[in-house]
């Protein structure tokens, strides 16, 4: 695999000379930011993009929660499998559009908002809180193949085969995330086609076999709980937003903010709005869906066995592209903390991690969904606070300066005071505090979680309207000097969704 240049060291003529990496089977081009000639993307691109990054397993038992948790009909279930994916990927769609500004990945111009040393904070945690991210999905890609084995050839689940699956899930998943940007669209494209039409074959199949009058008649849950509802299904949205320039970097300068961010709803809910539905459907006639610590092997048993194999199969492909993406934009922040590794090898690190915990959630834990919902929950708290800072910046910065933002010493125009954005800083750890005291998980609860705001599972907005409120009113980062270069033309009035 060539070597990746060596960051703070990119110069517009070597930028050049990488011969259009973008078309090459396996990406190498790391933080740098990506020259016009390369961008070649479009748009419509983006559906099965975040077609992809939703095409899980996990979504029904999800829906399946909000029935026996929450308490919902399946009326308030569409209105909160309709509304989650709205709210989420649209702060997604919003926060790409950084992507085609600057050409770099999303903790790469992170670095111009808090700063070279600044960034390391809040990139850090982004980190970790992704390792947990590909351990529920490789997990879940676990024992979907687990339980195809079951149902083709009778093979039970033991500890030695959990090792197996797992080390072939996460094995397949370094593989597509290190191949790069074509290999994730390419395997998007297809996964979105077979997915969606095994999708409609599982509808009809539950069109015909559901107590609708069970379904039906169920009682209406509290406003409260639909609320907490949203919060939960948006949770994984969320934990996007911060990846989402790594995808449209390889976008023309020119591509529509509007379509980028209609195309990101839009993806992600033609997935969500069925599967959620979908699991709180299963769920009136198998209970036992939402609290199973195997969240897959229900399958096996609620569908046909010509029907449950493939559709396990086609969706084993989505859990491991999502992992696949989780990780391509993992190893672009690990590259922003210092590891000087190509992108393709630094997302070996998460692929370890994934392989451990994994093994301890499968084997360990009790309690799969418990888990999973504590997860997401604190995973939402984690990025709402860098989110909040950076769509701020967004609003009043058009451009980026590609050199500054490789640039990690003191000569850099995004050093500041010492490396750090006070500003942001300050923003971002506020909210983050603000957003734990309103949590509560499994095993934490936070002083203000019986509030309002903490009844509804709302301490991940609360950290976004704090760390944005704070950075707004607080003085103003010193914008660096322009650099002069053919980009200045490009520059669009702040805060359009124009182009």
């Amino acid at each position: 695999m060539p070597a990746e240049p060596a960051e703070g060291a990119i110069s517009p003529a070597l930028d050049r000379a990488v011969d259009h990496t973008a078309e090459k089977a396996v990406e190498t081009r790391g933080l740098e930011p990506v020259p016009d000639e390369e961008r070649g993307g479009r748009v419509r691109e983006l559906v099965p993009t975040w077609v992809a990054a939703n095409i899980s397993v996990l979504l029904l038992t999800m829906g399946a929660g909000l029935v026996i948790f929450n308490k919902l009909n399946i009326w308030q279930v569409l209105v909160v499998a309709l509304a989650a994916p709205v709210l989420s990927y649209g702060i997604v769609g919003l926060i790409s559009i950084a992507g085609k500004r600057g050409g770099s990945p999303g903790m790469a111009l992170s670095r111009a908002v808090f700063g070279q040393r600044g960034n390391l904070f809040p990139g850090a945690l982004i980190w970790v809180a992704r390792w947990g991210w590909e351990t529920i999905n490789a997990v879940s890609g676990a024992y979907a193949v687990l339980t195809v084995l079951d149902l083709l050839f009778g093979i039970k689940s033991n500890t030695p085969l959990i090792v197996v699956t797992l080390l072939f899930f996460v094995g397949c998943t370094f593989v597509v995330s290190g191949l790069g940007i074509n290999a994730l669209r390419v395997c998007s494209k297809w996964s979105t086609y077979l997915f969606g039409g095994f999708s409609v074959l599982v509808l009809g199949y539950l069109v015909f076999t559901t107590d609708w009058a069970a379904v039906l008649d169920k009682p209406a849950g509290s406003t409260a709980m639909m609320i907490a509802g949203i919060g939960t299904i948006a949770a994984g949205g969320i934990s996007w937003v911060p990846s989402g320039p790594d995808f449209t970097r390889y976008l023309p300068r020119t591509a529509s903010s509007r379509a980028m961010v209609g195309a990101t709803i839009g993806g992600a809910g033609v997935v969500v709005l069925p599967m959620v539905l979908m699991g709180a459907v299963m769920a009136v006639g198998t209970p036992d869906l939402a609290t199973a610590q195997d969240p897959v092997s229900f399958i096996g048993e609620l569908l046909p066995t010509w029907i449950a194999v493939p559709y396990l199969l086609i969706a084993l492909v989505g859990m491991l592209l999502i992992n696949s993406m989780s990780m391509y934009s993992a190893g672009f922040t690990a590259q922003t903390l210092g590891i000087k590794v190509p992108r393709a090898w630094a997302v070996s690190v998460n692929a370890v991690i994934s392989l451990v915990f994994g093994f301890l959630l499968m084997v360990v834990a009790t309690s799969f969904f418990g888990s999973f919902i504590s997860f997401l929950t604190l995973l939402a708290v984690a990025f709402s606070a860098w989110i909040g800072v950076f769509g701020v910046d967004m609003l009043r910065r058009t451009t980026y300066d590609g050199p500054a933002l490789l640039d990690t010493t003191p000569t850099s125009a995004y050093w500041y005071k010492g490396g750090f954005a006070w500003q942001a800083m300050t923003a971002w750890g506020v909210a983050l505090v603000v957003g734990t005291l309103f949590t509560e998980v499994d095993w934490f609860t936070g002083p203000l979680a019986s509030t309002w705001i903490g009844r509804n599972g709302l301490g991940w907005v609360a950290g976004i309207l704090t760390s944005a409120l704070l950075y707004a009113v607080l003085p103003r980062t010193p914008a660096p000097p322009a650099t002069a270069s053919a980009d200045d033309a490009a520059r669009e009035p702040a805060g359009s969704l124009s182009n």
